[in-house]
């Protein structure tokens, strides 16, 4: 995760100023880098990071941990590098162009592949709110014994009166989900000491290897619910709006740019922060999946067709308050999960279209799908898995541009990918879509 310091050439988008850019005009004092310990820490990549421990993790890391151990360990783990690198790609562009990766796919392409684009989008967020209020009415019937429709509404509601904070400040917003990111990492740490996991066993689920279609669809699952396609539009607008320098748009800035010393330092705190703030979104999820693994695998198998059925079976095996955590940590991450989903289709109709629907009416269309699948009683659990196996689908919509554009020394300047960084992210994508075609293949062979 490198840049390449390389002569900028004229880019082809006009100057323009954008909400949170930072421009000077003469005689204006020149920013200074905030330092310290909370802006490195408690930045964008941890808003991101909370769509990397949503419900849909909880259902796929858990079904995978009680039918096959920690064999999808491998999986899980490669899924997570593969999200450090692809999330420090999109806030690497938004420092360098002031842009967010949907804003620039409006701006340099044709507009029936933006339309298309646009469209896969929000259909990647509408899986992903699914997902994320599905959860949290699950959670809400544990823990108050509400119907599930009715839960699922509490928590679009609750998610919906986050979202001030936002308006108020970002900032308050970043902390709010760092401590959410803190809280669920606290829980399930604890549930893997309650477990008493052995770290011998878990580590035989380093080895990479599969065992039928079953662990195929899981292992496309946790791709899925891992490397999120909705947060690399939001991560790109969110460093775009915080870190971004320049009133250029689409250059790297002359030779003699005053801001480079700047704009390196910039980068280094984003590396840190996608570093940090993923590397404990992974902690979460292996200690989710450990913890399945160790208590449900083989001894108790009716966990991995629910995620109701863990919570009784982490009851059973450990304790009420193991099942009390479990419910709480499901209800946190489907509430924090859901106000960055909403935040992402923002991102994704503002980008992509340039046009924006007031924030009641997009959680009422969002929501809409989730309260459906719980009405009609649909197999909670299993519509989460199927979410994250449709959200694997669209991580191709949204990385190949991310390369394309990263790629590109007219648009990047001086902070064009590396040859060897352009040539790992091509062969990251290869992997995801042969993926996703034997996914595909396998699920209507079986």
């Amino acid at each position: 995760m490198t840049t390449e310091e390389s002569p900028a050439r004229p880019g082809r988008l006009t100057p323009r100023r954008t909400a949170g850019s930072v421009g000077r005009t003469p005689g204006e004092r020149r920013p200074r880098l905030r330092s310290g310990l909370s802006y490195t820490l408690l930045g964008p990549a941890f808003v991101a990071a909370v769509a990397y421990v949503d419900p849909g993790n909880f259902a796929t890391n858990v079904q995978a941990g009680a039918a096959f151990g920690p064999m999808l360990l491998w999986v899980l783990l490669t899924a997570n590098v593969v999200a450090m690198f692809l999330q420090y790609l999109s806030a690497k562009l938004g420092v360098a162009t002031g842009m967010s990766l949907p804003q620039l796919c409006r701006a340099r392409y044709r507009r029936p592949v933006v339309w298309g684009l646009w469209a896969q989008a929000e259909a990647v967020v509408v899986m992903t709110d699914l997902a994320e209020v599905v959860g949290g009415a699950i959670a809400v019937q544990l823990l108050f014994g509400l119907p599930l429709w009715l839960g699922g509404v509490v928590v679009g509601t609750a998610s919906l009166l986050m979202m001030p904070m936002r308006g108020r400040g970002r900032r308050r917003f970043e902390v709010l989900m760092a401590a959410g990111l803190a809280l669920l990492l606290a829980l399930f740490l604890g549930q893997v000491l309650g477990a008493g996991a052995p770290l011998a066993g878990a580590a035989d689920g380093l080895m990479p290897r599969l065992s039928g279609t079953g662990s195929l669809v899981l292992a496309g699952g946790i791709v899925g619910a891992t490397v999120m396609p909705h947060v690399i539009y939001l991560h790109s607008a969110l460093t775009g709006d915080r870190y971004s320098l320049s009133l250029t748009r689409g250059t790297g800035g002359p030779p003699d740019d005053p801001d480079r010393p700047l704009r390196h330092r910039l980068l280094r705190h984003v590396r840190a922060d996608v570093l940090i703030a993923m590397g404990l979104a992974g902690v979460v999820n292996v200690a989710l999946l450990v913890s399945a693994a160790t208590l449900f695998h083989p001894g108790a198998p009716q966990a991995a067709t629910s995620l109701a059925a863990a919570h009784d079976a982490y009851g059973s095996l450990v304790g009420q308050a193991a099942a009390l955590v479990f419910a709480l940590a499901l209800l946190v991450s489907g509430l924090a999960g859901s106000s960055v989903g909403m935040y992402a289709g923002e991102v994704v109709m503002g980008g992509f279209l340039d046009r924006r629907i007031p924030v009641l009416l997009r959680r009422t269309i969002t929501i809409a799908p989730a309260i459906a699948v719980l009405a009609v009683g649909a197999g909670p659990t299993q519509s989460l898995v199927l979410s994250q196996i449709i959200l694997s689908f669209g991580i191709s919509f949204a990385l190949i541009p991310l390369v394309l554009l990263t790629s590109d020394r007219s648009l990047m300047g001086r902070w064009v990918n590396r040859r060897r960084t352009t040539y790992a992210a091509w062969v990251v994508s290869a992997v995801v879509v042969a993926l996703n075609v034997t996914l595909l293949g396998s699920l209507f062979a079986g």
